[in-house]
C-alpha cells in the first residue's frame, strides 16, 4: 500500500509548529498526488491550508493510532519520526507520571524534579530476575539485564549514563550502583557494597556543585568499575574521573556556587575540631561568595557534612586525614581572600602581616615571608642565569587562582586514590559492570576549552552508540535469515578526525602551547589556514577572527578561542609548588609527589586514570631544560589519551545505555518544554536510533502474536494448522508490496507504517461487524417494538368497541328506568301538596284556640303578680335599713381591729430583723416540716368546720324542703277543695302566694350557699392542678433521668466495648508484633548459624588440604549440639572427642572467636526473648485482671442497693395510683349538666372531697419517704465516691450540692432530688445487671467455643483412629470416651457445686453412663479374644494347606514365611509405651530415624508422626529410669539431626513439610505428657499415667518450637521457590479465557512474549501445584491449623507477586486482564472451598489482587465513578490506585483512556485517607506462624513399629 493513500479525510498528521515544536491536526479531505494544499482542521477548533513544499513535497508525519500512544518501547510505535517520539514521551511523562521509557536498547530518563516511590527494595526485589521487556522501563531492568548478561555471557558489562547538566546523569548511575549493591551482596563480611555506596557522598561533595540548571550538578566525569568475584558478589570497585572543572574553585557565576564541601565546612565552623581552621560565614570568602547564592534550599550543608565525615569513616579515612583533607580546603579559602596592592604597573605586594595570607601559611605549615615573595614574583631561567622577576597585580591574581586550582586538583585525586584503595580486594575479579556517568553534549551563548573537550567525548560514545545499534540490527537480521540491505547512518569520524588527527584542532593547539609567544589568536589563525573550506564541517563565523564553528552530530557549536591556550597549558609557577613541598604539613607533600611515589596502591598508572592537570615537579637529576619538557604535557592531550583508554574499555564489554532528559530548565515537577526535550532527543541519539530502526523493519511481530491480533482479518478457509503459512498467506493478500514485510525464522518484519495499516484494517474491519451486528439487532428491535404496538392496538380497539356497546345498552336501560322515575314521582308530589294543605289547616286552628286561652289566663295572673310585688317591695324596703345600721357598726369595729394588727405588726417586724429569730426560722428542716404539719392541721380544721357548715346546711335544706312538699299537699287538698268551693280561691291564692315568697327566699339562700360551694370548688381545682403541675413536672423529670440513664447505659456500654475491641487489637498487634520480631530474630539466628557451619567448612577446608572425597569432620555436629544446650554442658565428657578432631591450631582462635560471637549472639537472643515473653505475660495478667474487675464490680454495691430500688418501685406504683385518681376526678367534675350534681351530698362533690383526703394522705406519705431518702443518700455518699468513672463523680458531686440546696427548698425539690438519685442508683444497678449478662454471653461463647474444640478435637480423633488397626480404633474411641466422660464430669462439678441436688442426680445418671460404656468395652475384649483365637486357627489351616505346595522351597524361606503378617500381640494392655534402647546406638538410632529417613519412600507408610512418637518414648523411657544424661544427649541429638537433614535437603518440599509435621508432633507430645493440668485436661486416664515422671522438659519445648518456626519459615521460602516462576506466567500472561484479551501491538524487541507457549505455566499449573502441596501435608498429618497457616501464606505470596507485577507492567493493565485475574481469583477461591480452607484467611489476602481487577473493569469517568472506586478500593493504597489508573492502556480503539483529571479527582478524595506510601507488597513478608496445642489421642502403647525402620535393636516396655 503506498504511503499517500493513508492521507485520507480524518486522517491525523504532525505539522511543525514555532511554539510547541510539532501541532496535531486532521484532514478534513482525502489527499489525491499533485495536491499543492493539504485542508487541515487543528485541536483548537481553526483550519489551516497547509502547503507542500513545491521540491520536496514531502506529506507531513502521520500521527500514530491512539492504541499505541504512551508505549514502553518508542520502536513499537507504527510510525517513527521526531513527532511520534515527542508525543509518546509527554503522554506518559505528563499523564502517566511515567518517567522511564525505552527506545530499542536505550533507556530515555526524563527528570521529574521530585522524589518518586520508585527506587524501595521492593521494587528492586520486583525487578531482580525479570527480563527486561517483562516490565516497565526502569534503571533497575537495565541494571537488572547487564547484571544478567555478566552472569549467562561471561562479558562484562558497561552502563553508558549521559545527559545534560541537570537531567539526572548522577542519580541515575547511584541507583544503579544501588541495584547492584543489593541484588548481588558482597562475598566477605567487609561489605563492599556499603562502601561502594559510601563513595557517592564524598564524591558529590568534593566534585558536585549548584548551577543555574542543576542543584547538584556533576563536574567531572567518572567511570566506575564494580568488580565481581565467581559467584557475581560484588568483592570490590575502582574509578576513573575525567576533565574536573578546577575554574569553579575561583570563579562562579551569578546564582552558582563552588562545590559542596566548601559551604560545608562553612556550615560546621562552629564544631570544636573545626575552631583551628578558623572558618566563618560563606559569604566572607571571596571563592564561595562570588555566586550570591550560598544556600539551597532544602538542604542542610550540616548534616551533609556529617554526612560526608561518615562516609570518610567508612572507606578507612581516618580522622587524621580527614582533618587534613579539611585544612587543605580551609586553606584554599583563606588564600581566595589574599589581597594584592600595586606598586606599579609590573609589581605589586602584600601588606604585612596579612591575615588571611597568615592564616593559610599556618593551616598549609609553610613560611610566610617565603609563600608571601613568590605570589608577587617568579623565576626566569635561560641558559646561563636564572632571573627574579616581580609580576603585576592582574598576574598575582592569576597566580594565586592557578595555585588553589591546582592544589585542589591534587587533592582531588588524593582522594580518589584513597576511595579506590578503600574498594580495592584481594580477591581476584573476575567481571566487573562499568557505569559512566559523563557530561552530554552542551552548548552555550559562549562555549570554551571545557564545552570543546565535552563536545569531544560525545562525539567519540556517539560513535560507538552508532555502531552498537547498527551491529545489533544486523544481528537481529541475520539471526532471522532475512535478507538485508547496508543501512545509512550518520558516521562522525570526519569530525573525530578534525578534532584529533594529524594537524586537527587538538594537535595545533598543542602545537601553539609550546610556541614561546603563541596567543589564542594566532592559533585562531592557524585553525582558519588549515581547515576553512577544506574541511565541511569546520566554519569560521562572519562576523570574528576569535572564534570557530564545528558541525557536531548535534548541532552547530560556535566556540570563542579566548582562553583556550591558558587552560589547555594549566600553567603554575613551580617556585610556589617547591614552597608546599617543603611544607612541615606531612599531608600536603604527598600530594605532590611523582605518581611513581604515590601512597595510593591504585594510583594513576594502575588504574589506568590520566592525571587531570600537568605536575610541574623536577626530577632529582637531569638537566634544567628537561624541567621543561616535561611540564609541556597539555590537558587536551591528557584528555585524549584517558578517553581512548574509555573508548577501548567500553568496545570491550556489552552497553547499555541511559539516555537523560531535562524537561524544562526551571526545575519544575512534572512541566514538559517541547524545544529543550527534542534538542536533548537530537544531541543524545535517541532519534538516530529511531532513524537507523525505521530505516529497516522497525515492528516485529511473532507469528503466534501476529495470528492471534489478526485473526478477524481472516477467513475460516485461511486458518491453517501451521501458524507461519497461515500468516504469510494472509499477509500476501493484505499487503501488496512485498518489500514492505519480510518473514523470518520466528518473527515478521514490518516497514515503518505498515502496524498502523493493518490496525486500520482491523478497526475497519470490527467496525463494520460492529454495524452489521447494530443492524440487525436495530432492526429486530424494531420488528419486536412493531409486533407489540400491533398487538396494543388490536387489543385496545377489542376494549373500545366491546366498551360502546355496553354504553349503548345502558343508555337504552336508563331510558326506561327515568320513564318510571317520573310515574311514580308525579304521584308522589300530588299526594304531598294535599297533605301539606290539610296539615296546615288544622294547627292554624289549634294556634288560634290556644292563643285566645292563654290571654285569658295572662290576665289574672298579672293581677294576681301585682299584689306579690307590693307585698314583697314593702318587706325589702324594711330589710335594706335595717342592713345599713348592721355594715356601719361592722365597718367600725374592722377600723380598729386594723389597728391593733398594725401595732402588732410592727412588733412582729422588729422581732424578725434580730440574728436569733432568723436562726429560729431557719434550725432545720424539721421545723418547716412542723410548721407544714400546724398548717395541715389548720387546714383539716378549716375542713371540719366547712363540712360541719356544709352538713347543717343540709340539714336545713332537707327540713326545708319536706316543709314544702307538706304545704305542696296540702295546696293539692286546697285545690281540689277549690274545685268543689270556688268562693275559697281568694284566700288559696294568699296562701300561695306568700309560699312562693318564702320559697324564693329558700332559694336565695340556695345561691349563696351554691356561691360558696363554687367558690371551694374553684379553689380545689386550682389545688389540684397545682399539684398536678408539679406531678407533670415530676413525671418530666422523672423521664429525662430515664432517658439520660438509657443514653448514659448505652454510651458507657458502647465505649467499653469500644475499648475492649481496641484493646484486644491493640494486643492481637502486640502480640504478632512480637511474634514477627521473634521469629525474625530466629530466622537471623538461623543465617548465623548457617554462616558458622560454613566458615568452619571453608576453614577445615583451608587447613586439612582435603582429598578428592573428603568429607567434613564431626566437629560442626558438635557445635551444633552446643548451641542448644546450657553453658555447662559444653565441658561434659562427652562433647570432648568431639573437640579433639578439630583442625591445626591455626583455626583454634578462629573457630573459637566465632563460637564466642554466635554464643553471645544467642545469649541476646534468648534474653530478648525473655523479656517479650515476660511483657506478653505482663499484658495478658493486665487483661485477666481487668476482667476480675470488671466481674466483681457489679457485686460490690447490690445488697446496698436494693432498698433503694424498691423504693423507687413503689413511689412510680404510687405516683401512677395519684395519675388515675386525678383522671376519677376530672370526670367527676366535668359533668355539669345539671344543678344538682355540684351540690352537697352529689357524687361529683363527694369524689372531691375523697380526692382531697387522699391528696393530703399521699403529701406525708411523700414527705415521710423524702426524709428516709435523704438520710440514706447522705449516709452512702462515701460509697458513690471512689468510682473510677468520671461521669459518676460528677453526678455524686452534684447530688452533694443538691443534698446542701435542700435546707432551702421545699418537699416538692426534696422529692425530686431524691428520685434523681434514685434514678443515679438505678442507672447503677442496670449497669451492674448489663455486666452480669454480658459475664453470661461471655461464658455462652467460651462454652459454645469449647464445643467447638471438642468437635474439632473428635473430628481428629476419627481422623486418627482410621489410621489405627481395627482393634486398636476400638479401644482408642472407647478410651476417648471415658476421657470426655471424665471431662464433662468435672466440668459439671463445677456447675453444680452449689446445687447438690442437681450434681447427685447428674452423678447418678453419669455412673449409669459408665457402667454402660464398661459393659461395652467388655464385651469388645470378650469379641476381640474370640476373633484373635478364630483368626489363629485360620492361619494354621492357611499354613497347613501351603505346606504341600511350597516343598520346592527353601528353608530360609519357609522359616521366613510366618513373620509376613503382622498381628497386634495379646498382652497390648501390659506396655507402658516406652521404648528401650543403649546409649551407644544413639547415633544409630537417629541415623535411622532421622538421618537416613525419606518421606517420599518408607515414610509413606508409616502413622503420621510416626518418628516424632518414637522418639518421645525413648524420652519417656530416659525420664523412666531417671537419666538426666541420657534425656539431654537424645534430645540434644534429635535437634541437630533434624537441622542437618534440614540442610542438607532443605530444598525437598515434602522432606521440610514432614521434618514441620513431626517437630509440631514430638512438642505436642512433650506438652501433653509433661504433667501439667493445663495440657493434661485433654487425656485419658491412661495417657495420663504415662505423664514424664522426672524431668521437666519445658525449656526443650521453647528449643523445639523455636526450630518448628525455622523449619516453618524455611517450608515457606521452598513453596515460594517453587510458585515465584509459576505466579506471574499463571496468573497474569496465560489466557485461561481464551479470546477475550486481544495482544496489543507491541514490536518489543529482545523481550518476552506475553502470550503463552506450551512451555509456560498456567493457572493449572499453580492449582496443581497447591494440590501437591496440600496433599503432601495432609499426608505428612500436619495439624489443620498449620496447614491453614500455610495456604494462607501460599495465597499472600500469590496475591502479593501477581499485584506487584500488575503495578509494574502497563501491557497488563486493561480491562480483559482485569477478567482474567478475577476468574482465576475465582478459580483459587474454589480450591479453597473444595479443601474446606475457607475460614484460614487466605482469602482475604487476595482482596488488593480483587480490587485492582475490580479497578480495571469498573467505568472511570465521572465523579460517581470516583467515588465508587474510593470505597471498593480499601484494600490498596492511594499510590497503588493512581498507579493503575496511570496504567491503564486499551488494548481495542473501543476502549477509552482514563482522564488526567479523573485521576486527580482520585487523590483529592484520596488525600486523607492514612496509608502507607510504599507502591510493592512486601512478597517476602512472612505471617508469625503459632502452634495451637493439638494433643494425640493415639495410646503410646498401642503404637507398633515397623521392620522397615530398622530399629530392630529397640524395644518396647
Amino acid at each position: 500500500m503506498a504511503a499517500s493513500e493513508l492521507y485520507t479525510k480524518f486522517a491525523r498528521v504532525w505539522i511543525p509548529d514555532p511554539e510547541e515544536v510539532w501541532k496535531s491536526a486532521e484532514l478534513l479531505k482525502d489527499y489525491k498526488p499533485g495536491d499543492k494544499v493539504l485542508l487541515l482542521h487543528l485541536e483548537d477548533g481553526k483550519d489551516l491550508e497547509y502547503r507542500l513544499d513545491p521540491k520536496t513535497k514531502e506529506l507531513p508525519h502521520l500521527r500514530n493510532p491512539d492504541i499505541l500512544v504512551g508505549e514502553n518501547d518508542l520502536t513499537a510505535l507504527s510510525y517513527l519520526h521526531e513527532p511520534a517520539v515527542l508525543h509518546n514521551l509527554r503522554v506518559r511523562f505528563i499523564d502517566s507520571k511515567l518517567i522511564y521509557t525505552y527506545c530499542g536498547i536505550v533507556l530515555v530518563a526524563i527528570n521529574p524534579y521530585e522524589q518518586l516511590p520508585i527506587y524501595g527494595e521492593d521494587i528492586i526485589n520486583a525487578y531482580s530476575g525479570q527480563n527486561m521487556g517483562d516490565m516497565d522501563p526502569h534503571i533497575f531492568a537495565v541494571a537488572e539485564e547487564a547484571y544478567k548478561q555478566m552472569a549467562r555471557d561471561e562479558r562484562n558489562q558497561s552502563i553508558i549514563v549521559s545527559g545534560e547538566s541537570g537531567a539526572g546523569k548522577t542519580v541515575s548511575a547511584k541507583y544503579a550502583m544501588r541495584y547492584f549493591a543489593t541484588v548481588s551482596g558482597s562475598a566477605s563480611e567487609a561489605n563492599v557494597e556499603e562502601k561502594v555506596l559510601a563513595s557517592n557522598p564524598i564524591m558529590e561533595s568534593i566534585g558536585n556543585a549548584k548551577t543555574t540548571r542543576n542543584d547538584n550538578s556533576s563536574r567531572f566525569g567518572k567511570y566506575i568499575e564494580i568488580g565481581f568475584d565467581k559467584r557475581y558478589r560484588i568483592i570490590g570497585a575502582n574509578m576513573r574521573t575525567y576533565l574536573l572543572e578546577k575554574s569553579r574553585v575561583v570563579f562562579q557565576a551569578e546564582e552558582e556556587r563552588n562545590y559542596h564541601i566548601f559551604y560545608q565546612l562553612c556550615a560546621s565552623a562552629n564544631l570544636p575540631e573545626f575552631k583551628v581552621l578558623r572558618l566563618g560565614d560563606a559569604n566572607n570568602f571571596h571563592y564561595t561568595n562570588q555566586g550570591g547564592s550560598p544556600v539551597i534550599e532544602g538542604v542542610d550543608d550540616a548534616k551533609e557534612m556529617a554526612h560526608t565525615r561518615q562516609a570518610c569513616t567508612l572507606l578507612g579515612i581516618s580522622e587524621s586525614y580527614q582533618m587534613g583533607i579539611f585544612r587543605i580546603l580551609a586553606g584554599i579559602l583563606h588564600l581566595g581572600n589574599v589581597v594584592f596592592m600595586s606598586r606599579d604597573s609590573d609589581s605589586c605586594t602584600i601588606p604585612p602581616k596579612h591575615e588571611p595570607l597568615s592564616i593559610f601559611c599556618d593551616l598549609m605549615g609553610v613560611d610566610f615571608e617565603e609563600m608571601c615573595h613568590w605570589l608577587c614574583h617568579r623565576k626566569l631561567a635561560t641558559a646561563t642565569e636564572t632571573y627574579i622577576k616581580p609580576i603585576s597585580k592582574l598576574q598575582a591574581t592569576n597566580a594565586r587562582d592557578a595555585l588553589a586550582k591546582h592544589i585542589y586538583a591534587k587533592l582531588f585525586n588524593w582522594i580518589v586514590d584513597h576511595v579506590n584503595q578503600a574498594l580495592h580486594s584481594a580477591v581476584k575479579q573476575h567481571s566487573f559492570i562499568g557505569v559512566l556517568d559523563i557530561y552530554g553534549f552542551e552548548t552555550f551563548e559562549i562555549n570554551s576549552f571545557e564545552q570543546f573537550c565535552i563536545n569531544y567525548a560525545n562525539e567519540k560514545l556517539q560513535q560507538q552508540f552508532n555502531m552498537h545499534v547498527f551491529k545489533l540490527e544486523q544481528e537481529e537480521y541475520m539471526k532471522e535469515q532475512i535478507p538485508w540491505t547496508l543501512i545509512d547512518f550518520y558516521d562522525n569520524q570526519p569530525c573525530i578526525n578534525l578534532i584529533e588527527s594529524k594537524l586537527g584542532i587538538l594537535d595545533l593547539l598543542d602545537e601553539e602551547c609550546k610556541m614561546p609567544k603563541g596567543t589564542d589568536d594566532t592559533w585562531a589563525q592557524k585553525l582558519y589556514n588549515t581547515h576553512l573550506n577544506k574541511c565541511a564541517l569546520f566554519e569560521k563565523p562572519r562576523l570574528s577572527n576569535k572564534a570557530f564553528i564545528i558541525q557536531h552530530f548535534a548541532d552547530k557549536v560556535e566556540y570563542q578561542c579566548e582562553g583556550f591556550l591558558e587552560k589547555n597549558k594549566d600553567t603554575v609557577f613551580e617556585e610556589q609548588i617547591k614552597v608546599l613541598k617543603s611544607s612541615k604539613f606531612k599531608m600536603l607533600p604527598e600530594l605532590f609527589q611523582d605518581d611513581e611515589k604515590a601512597i595510593s596502591p591504585t594510583s594513576a598508572t594502575s588504574s589506568g586514570r590520566v592525571p587531570l592537570t600537568r605536575i610541574p615537579s623536577k626530577p632529582t637529576k637531569g638537566r634544567p631544560g628537561q624541567t621543561a619538557k616535561e611540564h609541556k604535557k597539555t590537558v587536551g592531550h591528557q584528555f585524549r589519551n584517558s578517553l581512548h583508554l574509555l573508548m577501548e574499555t567500553l568496545n570491550a564489554t556489552t552497553p547499555h545505555y541511559v539516555r537523560c532528559i531535562k524537561p524544562n530548565d526551571f526545575k519544575f515537577p512534572f512541566t514538559f518544554d517541547e524545544k529543550r526535550a527534542v534538542q536533548q532527543l537530537r544531541a543524545c541519539g535517541v532519534l538516530e536510533t529511531i532513524r537507523i530502526s525505521a530505516a529497516g523493519f522497525p515492528s516485529r511481530w511473532t507469528y503466534q502474536e501476529f495470528f492471534s491480533r489478526y485473526r478477524v482479518l481472516m477467513k475460516q478457509k485461511d486458518v491453517l494448522s501451521d501458524r507461519k503459512q497461515t500468516c504469510k498467506n494472509v499477509l500476501e493478500k493484505l499487503i501488496v508490496d512485498k518489500d514492505k514485510y519480510q518473514f523470518g525464522k520466528t518473527k515478521i518484519f514490518f516497514r515503518a507504517g505498515q502496524v498502523a495499516y493493518l490496525e486500520k484494517l482491523r478497526a475497519d474491519k470490527l467496525r463494520a461487524a460492529c454495524i452489521r451486528i447494530q443492524k440487525t439487532i436495530r432492526g429486530w428491535l424494531l420488528r419486536k417494538k412493531y409486533l407489540r404496538m400491533r398487538k396494543a392496538a388490536i387489543t385496545v380497539q377489542r376494549y373500545v368497541r366491546g366498551h360502546q356497546a355496553r354504553c349503548y345498552a345502558k343508555f337504552l336501560r336508563r331510558t326506561k328506568a327515568a320513564t318510571i322515575i317520573q310515574k311514580h314521582w308525579r304521584m308522589y308530589v300530588a299526594r304531598r301538596r294535599y297533605k301539606i294543605t290539610r296539615t296546615a289547616t288544622i294547627v292554624l286552628q289549634s294556634y288560634l284556640r290556644g292563643y285566645l286561652a292563654r290571654n285569658r289566663y295572662h290576665k289574672m295572673l298579672r293581677e294576681h303578680k301585682a299584689v306579690i310585688i307590693q307585698k314583697w317591695v314593702r318587706g325589702w324596703l324594711a330589710r335594706t335599713s335595717y342592713r345599713r345600721s348592721i355594715h356601719a357598726i361592722i365597718y367600725l369595729q374592722c377600723c380598729f381591729r386594723r389597728m391593733m394588727a398594725k401595732r402588732e405588726l410592727k412588733k412582729l417586724k422588729i422581732e424578725a430583723r434580730s440574728v436569733e429569730r432568723y436562726k429560729k426560722l431557719h434550725i432545720g428542716m424539721e421545723n418547716k416540716i412542723m410548721q407544714l404539719q400546724r398548717k395541715v392541721d389548720e387546714q383539716n380544721k378549716d375542713y371540719k368546720c366547712l363540712m360541719e357548715k356544709l352538713t347543717n346546711l343540709e340539714g336545713i335544706y332537707n327540713s326545708e324542703t319536706e316543709k314544702l312538699r307538706s304545704d305542696l299537699e296540702r295546696l293539692q287538698l286546697s285545690e281540689e277543695e277549690a274545685k268543689i268551693a270556688t268562693g275559697r280561691v281568694l284566700s288559696l291564692q294568699e296562701e300561695i302566694a306568700k309560699l312562693r315568697k318564702d320559697l324564693e327566699q329558700t332559694q336565695s339562700e340556695k345561691k349563696s350557699i351554691e356561691e360558696r360551694a363554687d367558690r371551694y370548688k374553684q379553689e380545689t381545682e386550682q389545688l389540684v392542678s397545682n399539684l398536678k403541675e408539679e406531678n407533670t413536672l415530676l413525671k418530666q423529670e422523672k423521664e429525662t433521668l430515664n432517658h439520660r440513664i438509657v443514653e448514659q447505659a448505652k454510651e458507657m456500654t458502647e465505649t467499653m466495648e469500644k475499648k475492649l475491641v481496641e484493646e484486644t487489637k491493640q494486643l492481637e498487634l502486640d502480640l504478632n508484633d512480637e511474634r514477627l520480631r521473634y521469629q525474625n530474630l530466629l530466622n537471623e539466628f538461623s543465617r548465623l548459624e548457617e554462616r558458622y557451619d560454613d566458615l568452619k567448612e571453608e576453614m577445615t577446608l583451608m587447613v586439612n588440604v582435603p582429598k578428592p572425597g573428603h568429607k567434613r569432620t564431626d566437629s560442626t555436629h558438635s557445635s551444633n549440639e552446643s548451641e542448644y544446650t546450657f553453658s555447662s554442658e559444653i565441658a561434659e565428657t562427652e562433647d570432648i572427642p568431639s573437640r579433639t578432631e578439630e583442625p591445626s591450631e591455626k583455626k583454634v582462635p578462629l573457630d573459637m572467636s566465632l563460637f564466642l560471637k554466635l554464643q553471645k549472639r544467642v545469649t541476646e537472643l534468648e534474653q530478648e526473648k525473655q523479656v517479650m515473653q515476660d511483657e506478653l505475660d505482663r499484658k495478658e495478667e493486665q487483661v485477666l485482671r481487668s476482667k476480675a474487675k470488671e466481674e466483681e464490680r457489679p457485686q460490690i454495691r447490690g445488697a446496698e442497693l436494693e432498698y433503694e430500688s424498691l423504693k423507687r418501685q413503689e413511689l412510680e406504683s404510687e405516683n401512677k395510683k395519684l395519675k388515675n385518681e386525678l383522671n376519677e376526678l376530672r370526670k367527676a367534675l366535668s359533668e355539669k349538666s345539671a344543678p344538682e350534681v355540684t351540690a352537697p351530698g352529689a357524687p361529683a362533690y363527694r369524689v372531691l372531697m375523697e380526692q382531697l383526703t387522699s391528696v393530703s394522705e399521699e403529701l406525708d406519705v411523700r414527705k415521710e419517704e423524702v426524709l428516709i431518702l435523704r438520710s440514706q443518700l447522705v449516709s452512702q455518699k462515701e460509697a458513690i465516691q471512689p468510682k473510677d468513672d468520671k461521669n459518676t463523680m460528677t453526678d455524686s458531686t452534684i447530688l452533694l450540692e443538691d443534698v446542701q440546696k435542700m435546707k432551702d427548698k421545699g418537699e416538692i425539690a426534696q422529692a425530686y432530688i431524691g428520685l434523681k438519685e434514685t434514678n443515679r442508683l438505678l442507672e447503677s444497678q442496670l449497669q451492674s445487671q448489663k455486666r452480669s449478662h454480658e459475664n453470661e454471653a461471655e461464658a455462652l461463647r467460651g462454652e459454645i467455643q469449647s464445643l467447638k474444640e471438642e468437635n474439632n478435637r473428635q473430628q481428629q480423633l476419627l481422623a486418627q483412629n482410621l489410621q489405627l488397626p481395627p482393634e486398636a480404633r476400638i479401644e482408642a474411641s472407647l478410651q476417648h470416651e471415658i476421657t470426655r466422660l471424665t471431662n464433662e464430669n468435672l466440668y459439671f462439678e463445677e456447675l453444680y457445686a452449689d446445687d447438690p441436688k442437681k450434681y447427685q442426680s447428674y452423678r447418678i445418671s453419669l455412673y449409669k453412663r459408665m457402667i454402660d460404656l464398661m459393659e461395652q468395652l467388655e464385651k469388645q475384649d470378650k469379641t476381640v479374644r474370640k476373633l484373635k483365637k478364630q483368626l489363629k486357627v485360620f492361619a494354621k489351616k492357611i499354613g497347613e494347606l501351603e505346606v504341600g505346595q511350597m516343598e520346592n522351597i527353601s528353608p530360609g524361606q519357609i522359616i521366613d514365611e510366618p513373620i509376613r503378617p503382622v498381628n497386634i500381640p495379646r498382652k497390648e494392655k501390659d506396655f507402658q509405651g516406652m521404648l528401650e534402647y543403649k546409649k551407644e546406638d544413639e547415633q544409630k538410632l537417629v541415623k535411622n530415624l532421622i538421618l537416613e529417613l525419606k518421606p517420599r519412600g518408607v515414610a509413606v507408610n508409616l502413622i503420621p508422626g510416626l518418628p516424632a512418637y518414637i522418639l518421645f518414648m525413648c524420652v519417656r523411657h530416659a525420664d523412666y529410669l531417671n537419666d538426666d544424661q541420657k534425656v539431654r544427649s537424645l534430645l540434644t541429638s534429635t535437634i541437630n539431626s533434624i537441622k542437618k537433614v534440614l540442610k542438607k535437603r532443605g530444598d525437598d518440599f515434602e522432606t521440610v513439610s514432614f521434618w514441620l509435621s513431626n517437630t509440631c508432633r514430638f512438642l505436642h507430645c512433650l506438652k501433653q505428657y509433661s504433667g501439667e493440668e493445663g495440657f493434661m485436661k485433654h487425656n485419658t486416664s491412661r495417657q495420663n499415667e504415662h505423664c514424664l515422671t522426672n524431668f521437666d522438659l519445658a525449656e526443650y519445648r521453647q528449643v523445639l518450637s523455636d526450630l518448628a518456626i525455622q523449619i516453618y519459615q524455611q517450608l515457606v521460602r521452598v513453596l515460594e521457590n517453587i510458585l515465584q516462576p509459576m505466579i506471574v506466567s499463571g496468573m497474569l500472561e496465560h489466557e485461561t479465557i481464551q479470546g477475550v484479551s486481544g495482544v496489543k501491538p507491541t514490536g518489543l524487541r529482545k523481550r518476552t512474549s506475553s502470550i503463552a507457549d506450551e512451555g509456560t505455566y498456567t493457572l493449572d499449573s499453580i492449582l496443581r501445584q497447591l494440590n501437591s502441596f496440600h496433599s503432601v501435608m495432609c499426608q505428612h498429618g500436619m495439624d489443620p491449623e498449620l496447614i491453614k497457616q500455610v495456604v494462607k501464606q501460599m495465597f499472600y505470596i500469590v496475591g502479593a507477586v501477581t499485584l506487584n507485577n500488575l503495578l509494574l507492567r502497563k501491557d497488563m493493565c486493561s480491562w480483559s486482564k482485569g477478567m482474567q485475574i478475577r476468574y482465576n481469583v475465582s478459580q483459587l477461591e474454589e480450591w479453597l472451598r473444595d479443601k474446606n480452607l475457607m475460614n484460614s484467611g487466605a482469602k482475604e489476602t487476595l482482596e488488593p489482587l480483587i480490587q485492582a481487577a475490580q479497578l480495571l473493569q469498573v467505568k472511570k469517568k465521572t465523579d460517581d465513578d470516583a467515588e465508587a472506586i474510593c470505597s471498593m478500593c480499601n484494600a490498596l493504597t492511594t499510590a497503588q490506585i493512581v498507579k493503575v489508573l496511570n496504567l491503564y492502556t486499551p488494548v481495542n480503539e473501543f476502549e477509552e483512556r482514563v482522564s488526567v483529571s479523573f485521576i486527580r479527582t482520585i487523590q483529592m478524595r484520596l488525600r486523607d485517607r492514612k496509608d502507607s506510601p510504599q507502591l510493592l507488597m512486601d512478597a517476602k513478608h512472612i505471617f508469625p506462624v503459632t502452634f495451637p496445642f493439638n494433643p494425640s489421642s493415639l495410646a503410646l502403647e498401642t503404637i507398633q513399629i515397623p521392620a522397615s525402620l530398622g530399629l530392630g535393636f529397640i524395644s518396647r516396655v
